[in-house]
């Protein structure tokens, strides 16, 4: 088995750790922080006075400089990993993706993974447990009652391994809902992702794949991050899934 996140170690940013005293911001602890989307979370969450801990497979690629922001190597396979990151975390966020090895099997799918470690912590904390925040695909998103966007893609456009991490977000939030002793929420991005500025604008749904009155569905990373650490602050969906786009 490929080891896909190094082992713990903290690194120090700027003039020190985190600074978490006299501080109303809620403490998050960010997976998949160098990635398209978890860095526009991390800049959000830091522009808002919130404490963010970011985790990658390779911390030095963390290049924001913020006094209330630390990076640290975290392993999403490893339970004890995962428990020593979660302590007094208010909120963890999910933004990873990727398949163990050469499985072709979904259930390989580290975001699917990702989210049973990492509940099975949770349950484990107890009442203090943070509540998780995890980033999942437009794949899983209807677009009439009871079939899936990821059923509509042509299998023929779509790379295997592509294919493999949608059914494994699937997966993902199919668990998701079976667990009602633990806090979480599960944000889906519009079908196109865009490098757009933001603008903090859009609109917000549930289940159904949203489109705009051109019949587009997207939403800039920028701006899902905003809608990501509004429910950071809101706790609007929690055990629930919520959907963004323009």
């Amino acid at each position: 088995m490929r080891k896909l996140l190094i082992p713990l170690i903290v690194l120090i940013l700027g003039a020190g750790v985190a600074n978490t005293e006299d501080s109303d911001g809620l403490r998050i602890l960010v997976y998949g922080a160098t990635g398209k989307v978890g860095t526009h979370v991390v800049d959000e969450a830091l522009e808002r006075g919130h404490i963010v801990t970011a985790v990658s497979r390779d911390p030095s690629r963390i290049k924001q400089r913020h006094q209330d922001l630390s990076a640290v190597s975290g392993d999403l396979l490893d339970s004890d990993s995962i428990a020593s990151l979660l302590v007094d975390q208010d909120v963890v966020v999910i933004s990873v993706r990727g398949i163990i090895g050469k499985s072709k099997k979904p259930e390989n799918a580290i975001q699917r993974i990702a989210v049973e470690k990492v509940v099975k912590v949770l349950r484990d904390i107890g009442d203090d447990a943070p509540r998780l925040i995890h980033v999942g695909g437009s794949g899983t998103l209807e677009v009439e009652p009871g079939v899936l966007w990821a059923d509509k893609i042509p299998k023929l456009l779509v790379p295997k391994f592509l294919e493999l991490e949608i059914q494994g977000q699937v997966l993902a939030l199919e668990y998701l809902r079976t667990v009602t002793d633990a806090k979480w929420s599960y944000a889906t991005p519009a079908k196109n992702f865009t490098n757009a500025k933001r603008t903090g604008i859009f609109r917000i749904g549930g289940d159904t794949l949203l489109e705009d009155e051109r019949g587009k569905s997207r939403i800039s990373r920028a701006d899902f991050a905003v809608a990501l650490i509004d429910e950071a602050e809101n706790a609007a969906h929690v055990r629930k899934r919520f959907s963004v786009a323009y």
